[in-house]
């Protein structure tokens, strides 16, 4: 056996195996030597594509759909045209999928119906239902799972049981939408969809899971696709994507210390690959920062957010609240709130009510908390009532009913716990403590704050703390992130260990050095050495 055919060889096992840098490696080093035929071509293609050289991909898989295309092979040119439109309907770009899935549907025209065809219905859907249009997706699964039982292909089953899962989960049927997804999912766990096709699938489940508050199934279905991950050998795409996924749940119980560097090195290495989870990730990261009082990180990250498709609220309008600006926030929610169906709203209702009520909007406040119950009630997930449960709380405080908004709040509480949200937990316990001071009760108000108190310390959650506990100012203005990085800095650590040290980027201590000499009106790190050992900041141990 010459070099060549070694290399092949090689190279269409490490494939078959999951290796897809052994079979990159191998087959590039192959075609190096001698035109590639057109089988193991596309198999460099979609190497390319796992280990994340997007650009390359599209370039070789364009190359042989032209191929295909050439030799008279319709069906084979139409699926990698599908192929391609897949890609690049993950990669965010729905205007270019849309482009490829119309060269496919022209190459199948007068085909007799095989595979292609279903494949074909399901990205037509998926499609649709990026514009939120439901109706195709209803009207395609029955086709395809009927087509799927005909022509024994597992995939088409697992596509017509995920829109008609998704349909159900829209209209409010949620128990049956999520039987669906959830049996959508046996076979791609099982090895029996190509692996591109199977990752969409996870992603869709995860989403509809976040989307819904559905937190157990969310992590229930992300433990088990890692564990489908681990059959594939190095960092691929999908392992990136369910990283992301398991920092945004790290992220809502609490773990924002070893999250927020995590999640901004994920997301940037999605960027390109999966720009939906990336814009998901860079949400994520504006959210920890906003909660730990780093505005200027928040907004940078939710620009970035924006950038990749991903609509950055509510976050973007609390922060807004938050510095005073509450004008602009309520009109950027209400902006949100009238471009999205029943279902993304339920995600932004919340934090309207919360800016209405501080705005003294009350009637706004109340039919926002009612549209909230009326979600809550329609899809019956323990995120929804929760969210609904405080929403209808904070509006029964605002109007003295404290009695009546106790009970509400201690299933709050437990419904917070046991999804395991920990920033969410303490701001129930918030409201608790201002519904028993409202009935005198001020022991047990104490203790519901000191609890929500210990909570947010416990996440660094820095303006809250500063709002509960009134003796926590600092001098300039600083957060105390900020103070953090000034005082090991003034201790005389480089930026990489007070990197170290605080567990955030090298690029983060970079921006709160920024931040701070602004602050504090210096303009070097000598000065602003001098500046904190003058007002006493000492590293915390």
């Amino acid at each position: 056996m010459d070099e060549f055919e070694g290399l092949l060889a090689t190279a269409r096992t490490a494939y078959a195996r999951g290796d897809w840098h052994a079979a990159y490696r191998e087959l590039s080093q192959a075609r190096a030597l001698s035109e590639l035929e057109t089988g193991d071509l596309s198999l460099l293609g979609r190497a390319a594509w796992w280990i994340g050289h997007a650009k390359e991909s599209f370039e070789i898989s364009e190359d042989v759909y032209h191929r295909y295309q050439d030799d008279g092979d319709a069906p084979d040119a139409a699926m990698k045209a599908l192929h391609l439109a897949l890609l690049w309907f993950i990669s965010g770009d729905v205007v270019i999928a849309s482009g490829w899935v119309s060269r496919a549907r022209r190459l199948l025209q007068g085909l007799p119906e095989g595979p292609e065809h279903g494949y074909l219905l399901y990205l037509d859907a998926c499609l649709a239902l990026s514009l939120a249009d439901v109706g195709p997706a209803s009207e395609t699964a029955a086709k395809l799972q009927d087509l799927g039982r005909s022509l024994r292909d597992p995939a088409l089953t697992s596509f017509g049981l995920v829109l008609a899962g998704l349909a159900d989960l829209r209209s409010g049927s949620t128990a049956s939408g999520f039987a669906q997804l959830d049996e959508a999912m046996l076979p791609v766990l099982a090895g029996r969809l190509p692996p591109e096709w199977a990752g969409e699938i996870y992603c869709t489940v995860i989403h509809a899971c976040h989307e819904l508050a559905d937190l157990h199934r969310m992590r229930a279905w992300t433990d088990a696709t890692e564990q489908w991950g681990e059959q594939f050998v190095g960092d691929v795409v999908y392992a990136g994507i369910c990283r992301i996924h398991r920092l945004q749940l790290q992220s809502i119980e609490g773990g924002w210390d070893d999250a927020e560097p995590a999640i901004e090195q994920s997301g940037a290495e999605l960027v390109g690959r999966n720009n939906w989870v990336a814009g998901e990730a860079y949400y994520q990261l504006g959210e920890i920062r906003r909660l730990r009082g780093d505005s200027g990180g928040a907004e940078e990250a939710y620009a970035r957010a924006w950038e990749l498709g991903t609509e950055p609220q509510p976050g973007e309008a609390l922060l807004q609240h938050a510095a005073g600006k509450n004008e602009a926030a309520w009109a950027g929610l209400c902006a949100a709130l009238a471009g999205r169906d029943r279902l993304a709203c339920a995600r932004l209702l919340l934090s309207g009510v919360e800016i209405a009520l501080s705005l003294g909007h009350f009637d706004e406040a109340e039919r926002l908390c009612a549209r909230l119950e009326e979600t809550a009630a329609v899809f019956a997930t323990a995120g929804f009532r929760a969210w609904a449960g405080q929403a209808r709380a904070a509006i029964l405080i605002a109007q003295s009913q404290y009695a009546q908004a106790l009970p509400v709040l201690q299933a709050v509480v437990q419904q917070y716990r046991s999804l395991h949200a920990r920033y969410d937990t303490a701001r129930a316990y918030e409201l608790l403590a201002q519904a028993h001071h409202g009935l005198g009760q001020s022991s047990v108000a104490a203790a519901d704050s000191a609890t929500a108190l210990a909570i947010y310390r416990e996440l660094g959650a820095l303006a809250d703390v500063r709002r509960l506990d009134g003796g926590g100012r600092l001098p300039g203005g600083l957060t105390e992130r900020e103070a953090d990085v000034l005082a090991s800095t003034a201790a005389g650590a480089s930026n990489k260990q007070t990197a170290e040290a605080l567990f955030i980027s090298q690029k983060t201590v970079g921006r709160h050095l920024a931040n701070i000499y602004a602050k504090i009106g210096v303009s070097s790190r000598t000065a602003a050495a001098a500046w904190a050992h003058e007002h006493g900041l000492q590293p915390r141990r």
